[in-house]
């Protein structure tokens, strides 16, 4: 069986494919069980799980959070950003509902106050300032969760800056607002208390947020979930497409140790379409009790 337990949709989150277009790339490419899980939203995923059980897939309720996090032996105890994985839990559940909601709302106003810094930098430069109709074109570009990645290449099509990195160099760092504050004991509260369970996303990335911002030794990484994580999480993710065999194999006995959940996926955002090609054992597809 083909798994694949981080996907990403254009329709709710950052991808490039929209659910309808995701669940039928997962059938040409016999995917058998899948999640979409998306960045801070459950939007689509009754339409994903009816989409995917009219074409014969077997489908898990996902979704991503961001979460601030420290540890006081690294990055001077400066906060980094962790991304968890929530599966199977109530779509309905309020709490999670309302949240999702108040990370949505305080997204919004991020990238407002993110467009206000810009303005102020261009004041100083001479440069004619950004609208609203160019936040409103930025938006209607990107059909899905708005990130400073977004804003970066609407520079570089204003011809402002030449490349994404100049972008941020020049503009997105010094300019940059907190993302929402949620910590990984919420963030764990929540999914558990919707029915669900919490999978401490991707560890060792290293081009993704992660704990390499902290330390890139693997037994560092482990004894910092031991230490600090462990407690909130039901898994870990171990297997990813940034992932050596090294990574894999020192989260897969990490996993057995502690007896949690192994799960892994692509985390395909659709460029290239890499949905279904990490390859992770049948034995996790058995970890979750679907029909």
């Amino acid at each position: 069986m083909i798994i694949d337990l981080h996907i990403h949709s254009k329709s709710c989150s950052d991808g490039n494919l929209t659910v309808e277009e995701l669940i039928r790339e997962a059938k040409i490419r016999n995917i058998g069980l899948i999640s979409i899980t998306d960045h801070d939203s459950i939007g689509c995923q009754k339409k994903a799980m009816d989409l995917a059980r009219k074409n014969g897939i077997r489908y898990v309720y996902g979704v991503e959070l961001n979460v601030t996090f420290s540890h006081l032996r690294y990055n001077e105890g400066k906060s980094i950003s962790l991304d968890f994985l929530g599966y199977q839990f109530d779509i309905k559940n309020k709490e999670l509902k309302n949240e999702l909601q108040q990370i949505a709302k305080y997204r919004e106003e991020r990238t407002a106050k993110i467009f206000n810094n810009i303005n102020a930098e261009f004041e100083k430069e001479g440069i004619e300032k950004l609208t609203r109709n160019d936040l409103r074109e930025i938006q209607d570009s990107v059909d899905g969760v708005l990130g400073r990645p977004h804003i970066a290449d609407y520079l570089v099509r204003k011809g402002i800056v030449r490349t994404r990195q100049e972008a941020f160099d020049k503009y997105l760092v010094k300019c940059d607002v907190p993302k929402y504050p949620l910590y990984i004991e919420e963030a764990s509260r929540l999914v558990r208390n919707a029915g669900g369970i919490i999978v401490l996303a991707h560890p060792n990335d290293p081009h993704g947020t992660s704990l390499v911002m902290l330390t890139e030794s693997l037994p560092e990484q482990t004894e910092i979930i031991e230490e600090s994580l462990l407690r909130y999480i039901d898994g870990v993710e171990c297997w990813h497409s940034r992932n050596d065999a090294q990574t894999t194999n020192h989260y897969v006995k990490f996993a057995k140790k502690h007896g949690v959940i192994m799960t892994g996926g692509s985390d395909c955002h659709q460029k290239p379409i890499i949905m279904g090609t990490v390859k992770i054992p049948k034995y996790v597809a058995e970890q979750f009790n679907i029909r």
